[in-house]
Order: C-alpha cells, then sequence, then structure tokens
C-alpha cells in the first residue's frame, strides 16, 4: 500500500509591485545628487522600472500580477514622461494631484487603497512596496490580516533612515536598494542657460524703438480712427502677463526669459486675450502691439525681479 504523501507542496507566490515615486525619487535623488527637488535631475524611468522588476523576480519565485506606479501631476494630467510609462508592459500608472507648492495629493491614499484592495480579493499572495511613510502601516496591517506578505523596499539613506519606523516593523521582510543600484538611472539636469543681468536687459521699448510706427491712413473724406491710450494698452498687456503667471505657473513663465522677443503663437495669444479685453481689434494699430509686448514684459519682469519696467512714455 502506497505511502500518501503528507508533504506540502509549495504554491507559486503571485505579487505585485506597489511604487511610491516621490519617495523614491526624493530619496534617489538625495542619496545620488544632494538634489532636494525633482527639477534637479532627470530620470531614466522606463529603464529603472525594467531593473526594479528584474530585481524582484529574482527576490519572489512566482508570477509578478504587475508593478503599480504612484505619481503626481497637476491637475492629474499626465506628462510625457508619465505617458511613456504608462505605455510600459505590466506597468500601470496612479496618479494623485500635485499642487501649486510641488505637493503631491492624494497618492498615499491610492497606494493604501490598492494595497488593501489586492489582498482583499485574493488577487496576490505578496507584495513588494517601495515607499517610507508611516501612513502605510494600516494598510500594511490590513492586507497582512488577508494572508498577503508585505516585503517592504527601501533607498539607501546618505545618513540615518528615511522609512518611518513603524513600516520597518510592521512589514515581514525588508530591503534596502542600494545606491549603486539606482546610480545608473539618475542625472543632474543641464544647467538652464543664465538670465541677462538686469542692467544688461533691454525694455521692449528699446527692442522696438527703430521701428516707426504705422498710423492708419483715412481715406478721402473719412475722418481717422483713434486708437487706445498708450496707459489702457500696457495695463491691459500687464493684466494679461499676470493671468499666465497665476494660470501657467511661474515654471512655464520662466521659459519666456530674458525676453523681450514673443514667439509668434504666444504674441498672437497675447492680441487675442488683449483684444478681448479692451472689447474691440488692436489690428489697425500697429503701435499699440508695442504697448501691449511693452505692458507684458514690464509686470513679468516685475514677477522675477529683474529690475527692468516699462518704458518710458
Amino acid at each position: 500500500m502506497a505511502i500518501p504523501d503528507l508533504m506540502p507542496h509549495p504554491v507559486a507566490a503571485k505579487y505585485a509591485v506597489l511604487v511610491d515615486v516621490g519617495y523614491l525619487y526624493a530619496a534617489a535623488g538625495e542619496v545620488l545628487l544632494a538634489a532636494k527637488e525633482r527639477k534637479e535631475y532627470r530620470v531614466a524611468a522606463d529603464e529603472l522600472i525594467q531593473s526594479l522588476q528584474k530585481h524582484a523576480e529574482e527576490r519572489i519565485s512566482g508570477e509578478l500580477l504587475r508593478i503599480y506606479w504612484y505619481d503626481a501631476a497637476r491637475d492629474r494630467v499626465p506628462t510625457v514622461d508619465q505617458r511613456v510609462i504608462a505605455q510600459l508592459p505590466w506597468v500601470k500608472v496612479r496618479l494623485g494631484n500635485l499642487n501649486a507648492r510641488g505637493q503631491q495629493k492624494g497618492v498615499d491614499a491610492q497606494i493604501r487603497s490598492d494595497l488593501e484592495a489586492l489582498a482583499r480579493h485574493h488577487a496576490v499572495t505578496d507584495t513588494i512596496l517601495l515607499a517610507g511613510d508611516e501612513d502605510m502601516v494600516p494598510a500594511v496591517e490590513a492586507a497582512q490580516a488577508y494572508g498577503v506578505r508585505i516585503h517592504l523596499w527601501g533607498v539607501e539613506p546618505p545618513y540615518g533612515t528615511n522609512q518611518a519606523e513603524r513600516l520597518v516593523w510592521e512589514s515581514d521582510t525588508v530591503e534596502v536598494i542600494s545606491a549603486d543600484f539606482l546610480r545608473p538611472f539618475f542625472s543632474r539636469a543641464p544647467q538652464p542657460v543664465p538670465v541677462t543681468p538686469p542692467a544688461a536687459a533691454p525694455s521692449p521699448a528699446q527692442v522696438f524703438a527703430g521701428r516707426t510706427p504705422v498710423k492708419p491712413h483715412a481715406k478721402p473724406g473719412q475722418v481717422a480712427k483713434l486708437g487706445p491710450s498708450r496707459p489702457r494698452v500696457e495695463d491691459v498687456g500687464e493684466h494679461v502677463a499676470q493671468k499666465w503667471i497665476l494660470t501657467r505657473g511661474r515654471d512655464n513663465i520662466r521659459d519666456l526669459l530674458p525676453g523681450p522677443i514673443l514667439p509668434t503663437v504666444i504674441d498672437t495669444e497675447l492680441l487675442i486675450e488683449a483684444e478681448k479685453e479692451l472689447g474691440h481689434s488692436l489690428r489697425p494699430y500697429p503701435e499699440a502691439r508695442v504697448w501691449l509686448r511693452d505692458g507684458f514684459w514690464a509686470r513679468v519682469y516685475r514677477e522675477f525681479d529683474l529690475g527692468v519696467g516699462v518704458s518710458s512714455k
């Protein structure tokens, strides 16, 4: 009579990788480049994700469900880089909101929700969590209550620790990803072209001083139209600039500096916005276009403290 095999058979794991991109990038930027803000460095995210996936395969014997990539974007509109990442196989991009101060909102809540949902529906047996916030602890405990093992990954800190102590305690395994592992994927961002010193920056009036204003000619028997006044047009130019700074952000407006030449598309937008404000067309008054740019740049220069004001009347 054959003796029955009572030894338990190993069950292949099914796992997911949850990455808090804000933590990963900030911690790696600090240890590799001593950087404080994301704009200071560039990340080869697609190659980094592939390496993290391979690293996970070496640690857990089983099937990868997918990699969840938690990041943030202004108004949750994905950037070009985030769109590229979203097209990678086995990768799902989750976006929180990025407020005007560059702070992420809603990302932690998404991580906690997915972690608990995957465990509750028995979609995974193991989860790799690359994060550092203590807010993850309740979700870790809930997932473990459903039988899921939590493998916490962190980034090597320059000193001390960059992960909450309770999060480390509650996880089933803990691993620190070395700076050497991350170094190939991070590089310092190119330095922006220096802005012309205020003393050397010409005013819009100086730039356009060589142009002879073209005045509209009245037909015989007609009275020429009087155009808008210069102070009024410059005020509208400043108002439009202020709206752009508020809606498009300082970083986008900074790309126009040092000026004072505007790209054709933006110059056209400025004209259209100004005509809306004034309630009539500026097309017959070429000199008014110069005043409009004058007012626009005067406001931009004040915003960035370049010390260049409006031209003399």
